[in-house]
């Protein structure tokens, strides 16, 4: 499936941001040209680009040989070690489309995943997070998720495949296709490759749409605002699937044939001797993580000198803490303004001053187009601002996926993308001012106010949530849950939280903090008032220490 309209991508082409080649035939030349040389380093094993390229092909002629059509739609959900990596540059061989499942979803959303996708295929390890994969079919099927095929896939390649079409599952001989049958469906750079979640303001994860061409003009933009080379020995703290992770782990490195360390579980410490083992040269996380590792005590006792870069994001960069990472590692800190779907507005480079980097989210990217609107939806570029920013340009996705509801929030009347953030421009940079969409941001990762308090008035004690951000040292912001309770009724965080896993809800939507009031606010116009409410959740969690850790 073609994302992009001939004339634009042939615009993008000529302009330099985009090239005709896709990811997965880098991939394999990159093998070629360097087959002993580690492509992913774990803190038990390396992985050569040989062995990354042959497990990726094994896996796309077991996909062919199943008789998947082209374009069909397959989950992956899988550790961040190589394997997701194999997988996503298999499915693109194969010519179907990766759905990306984190790894720490819950039953719930990896099950509206699949269905939103008609994804009929699910790609995963034998245990994940102390499930079996067999376990997590099951209860998919409780859900009404009709699968076809589960594969099983270990360092090997494919491990096994099960067919899940009956009443009762059926293992089968993996079949393999021939090279020349899989080159004949392989996608190109401007294709459908991958569609992975992103949390909005209201319901479930939707979905964006991914390809080749975005990713690559993005890491390229990186690679020349770190001024970084083939040297490289790069450190991605964020799981693959999503779009952080995509360009620091599976994109730029490859373009690079630079190795990646990767953490199958993301720890502070591990992290820190992994840099020190590896003499890791560009350390990529969100903001979380790399204050946690200024606030572990092994910070002082190992070596990160080797550190030239980090790129951050994903949440507000606090502008003290990472001169304090500078001014410890000699590391350049560096950061976009961008998202999931938006790729990046703006960016900082090594060459700019310390006051750019680290007090504001960087320089306007030119062709991104970026443009600030009002409330009531007026351009105020030239004021400057304070507006929501829109953009449109080479680095941008194609919007979500068959949501048309979503599409309508995402772009304005005119095609610009807006991003739920209130900035100023001055001088060509971009600073961050506030935030116009209900969305917590915990560690990095987008949080749905509105999808959480759903689940949270699931509980039967509940009578009326309302959810908000309470500010922490160390993730950025934690969920806080105000509620009101049913007569006779009573609840306590462990209660909520035991009523949620059972839900299958991802773990990254249970409240952390719990306040019962006997009404919530409202507003004049009766809906639940979100000021009052953040007030008393502030209230509540600066006399309390009702948290709970995840």
């Amino acid at each position: 499936m073609n994302l992009i309209d001939t004339a634009t991508a042939r615009q993008y082409v000529e302009s330099g941001w985009w090239g005709t080649e896709p990811l997965h035939e880098i991939i394999r030349a990159q093998a070629a040209a360097t087959p002993e040389r580690p492509a992913f380093i774990t803190p038990s094993e390396r992985i050569s680009w040989h062995t990354y390229d042959c497990v990726a092909d094994d896996l796309a002629a077991a996909l062919v040989a199943l008789g998947l059509p082209t374009g069909a739609r397959v989950a992956v959900q899988l550790p961040d070690t190589f394997l997701v990596h194999a997988a996503l540059v298999a499915a693109a061989r194969a010519g179907v489309v990766a759905v990306g499942i984190g790894a720490r979803a819950g039953t719930r959303e990896i099950a509206h995943l699949i269905r939103k996708t008609q994804a009929l295929t699910l790609i995963s390890i034998e245990t994940l997070g102390g499930r079996s994969s067999a376990q997590l079919v099951q209860e998919l099927q409780g859900r009404d998720v009709s699968l076809d095929f589960h594969i099983v896939l270990s360092d090997r390649g494919v491990d096994r495949i099960t067919d899940v079409r009956g009443s009762e599952p059926r293992s089968m001989e993996p079949g393999r296709a021939s090279r020349s049958a899989v080159a004949a469906r392989s996608i190109g750079p401007n294709d459908l490759c991958m569609l992975n979640s992103t949390s909005g303001t209201t319901g479930l994860p939707k979905c964006v749409t991914q390809f080749d061409n975005r990713w690559m003009a993005f890491s390229r933009l990186a690679i020349e605002a770190g001024e970084l080379g083939d040297n490289e020995i790069f450190l991605g703290g964020v799981p693959a699937p999503f779009g952080f992770g995509l360009w620091t782990s599976h994109y730029a490195p490859a373009i690079l044939g630079a190795p990646t360390v990767v953490l199958p579980k993301f720890n502070a410490e591990t992290m820190i001797r992994m840099i020190a083992k590896e003499q890791v040269t560009v350390l990529c996380c969100v903001s979380t993580q790399f204050r946690m590792l200024l606030n572990s005590p092994l910070a002082d006792e190992e070596d990160l000198s080797s550190l030239r870069v980090m790129f951050t994001g994903g949440e507000a960069v606090p502008p003290d803490r990472a001169a304090e990472f500078e001014a410890r590692t000699g590391a350049t800190v560096l950061q976009f303004f961008g998202s999931n779907e938006s790729g990046a507005f703006s960016v900082t480079r090594v060459s700019d001053t310390p006051a750019q980097r680290l007090s504001t989210s960087g320089r306007l990217i030119p062709d991104m187009n970026v443009r600030l609107f009002d409330d009531r939806g007026r351009d105020v570029t030239a004021t400057g601002g304070p507006g929501q920013p829109g953009g449109r340009g080479p680095l941008a996705c194609a919007g979500y996926y068959e949501d048309a509801a979503a599409n309508a929030q995402l772009y304005t009347p005119d095609g610009w993308m807006l991003m739920g953030d209130v900035v100023t421009i001055e001088d060509g940079f971009l600073t961050p001012v506030g935030r116009t969409s209900d969305i917590i941001i915990r560690g990095g990762k987008n949080i749905s106010a509105s999808q959480v308090e759903q689940e949270v008035e699931s509980h039967p004690a509940v009578d009326l949530s309302g959810v908000v951000a309470v500010p922490d040292s160390v993730f950025g912001e934690r969920v806080c849950a105000v509620v009101s309770l049913r007569p006779e009724h009573e609840l306590t965080l462990s209660q909520l939280t035991e009523h949620l896993t059972g839900r299958g809800v991802s773990k990254e939507l249970h409240p952390e903090h719990l306040v019962v009031v006997d009404h919530l606010p409202r507003s004049s116009g009766g809906k639940v008032a979100k000021g009052e409410i953040r007030t008393i959740a502030l209230d509540s969690v600066a006399a309390s220490s009702n948290v709970s850790v995840s």
